[in-house]
């Protein structure tokens, strides 16, 4: 099983994009989607690295929102909550 992360696209170098999510910066590479009209501000999912899938930024929404509640599940329940 892989995991993306739904980020922002902040800033572009060729291949290469600065991308954040929850105030953390990754650098991240665009080639698996060159094929594709990726501008700042776009959404992207990444795994290990790259932009793998552009996305709209309510679908980027919509798996942070799951993913805080699969996180929260996990605290409280390492808590004995």
């Amino acid at each position: 099983m892989c995991l993306g992360i739904p980020m922002q696209v902040v800033e572009i170098n060729g291949f290469n994009a600065r991308c954040e999510a929850k105030g953390i910066e990754r650098e991240v590479s665009l080639f698996m989607l060159q094929h594709e009209d990726i501008q700042c501000g776009d959404y992207v999912v990444v795994h290990v690295g790259y932009a793998i899938q552009k996305m709209t930024e309510a679908e980027a929404q919509s798996a942070w929102e799951i993913y805080d509640q699969m996180l929260a599940a996990e605290d409280a329940q390492a808590r004995g909550t």
